[in-house]
């Protein structure tokens, strides 16, 4: 297949994963589980380019599918065991009081499903480049993309590990988490999402359509710096984390370096 046409079947695949998440929304009462489907919205795709894309690009196809999966489906878990047994998120919560019950229920299909579709289609853009490429270039950047997801996954998963211990011991309630990775920056799983997603895009690069590809990257970075990630969730932790304001002044917001010193 041709991009356009991966493109065209990618669409329609999220346009369905979205739909049945949302009824499924419906019956438990929880938008909030686009949360646990949001990574799995890649994963859709990236079968999508590994079932139909080009014969020439089944070696990268392959890799970025196992990637992809990787990732994916260790976020998806990770956030559904998070909030299993826990009320739906705030921002739903509040999302439901603005335009009330009676509406909200086919509202959050545009608003929450669909939105979260379209996102994940624009973003996927370095796994649809690939699965159509007909050939790659001389400049190749494959083993420093797959460096750059490595690194990305380390501190995504691995804080997302250091911070469920952290908060499972009683003795943390009330404090700020500032060990591990967590020393080094404020938010090391958004800076590993970040940097799997340049790897995805580097990984790219090599195919005749490889700028195309950075549109992913650049709008995930967007998203996890100036929308939903570091941006949202700083708002208020401050406010409910005694402590913050002296971890902010010593600790990177986002790319990884020493605390300063007192």
């Amino acid at each position: 297949m041709t991009f356009w046409e991966l493109a065209r079947t990618a669409a329609l695949w999220l346009l369905v994963f979205t739909t049945a998440g949302w009824l499924v929304s419906l019956a438990v009462k929880k938008a909030s589980i686009v949360d646990s489907l949001w990574s799995l919205c890649f994963l859709v795709v990236a079968l999508v380019g590994y079932l139909d894309g080009n014969a020439a690009a089944l070696e990268r196809r392959t890799l970025l599918l196992a990637l992809v999966a990787v990732w994916a489906i260790r976020l998806s878990l990770h956030i559904t065991v998070r909030n299993w047994g826990e009320p739906e998120d705030y921002r739903y919560q509040e999302f439901r009081r603005k335009y009330g019950p009676e509406r909200y229920w086919w509202f959050s299909l545009f608003q929450v499903f669909w939105l979260q579709g379209l996102l994940a289609f624009l973003v996927s853009a370095p796994l649809l480049v690939v699965a159509s490429a007909p050939s790659f270039g001389s400049v190749d950047l494959l083993w420093l993309g797959v460096a750059f997801w490595l690194v990305g996954f380390v501190f995504e998963a691995g804080g997302d590990w250091q911070l469920l211990r952290f908060k499972a011991d009683p003795s943390n309630a009330g404090k700020v988490m500032d060990r591990g990775f967590w020393r080094y920056t404020r938010h090391p799983n958004y800076f590993g999402d970040f940097a799997v997603w340049w790897g995805y895009g580097l990984i790219a690069l090599a195919a005749p359509w490889g700028w195309l590809a950075l549109l992913g990257p650049v709008l995930m970075s967007v998203l996890l710096l100036r929308v939903s990630g570091v941006a949202m969730l700083e708002k208020t932790i401050g406010s409910r984390r005694p402590g913050y304001a002296e971890y902010v002044r010593r600790t990177s917001a986002f790319f990884p370096r020493p605390p300063k010193k007192a």
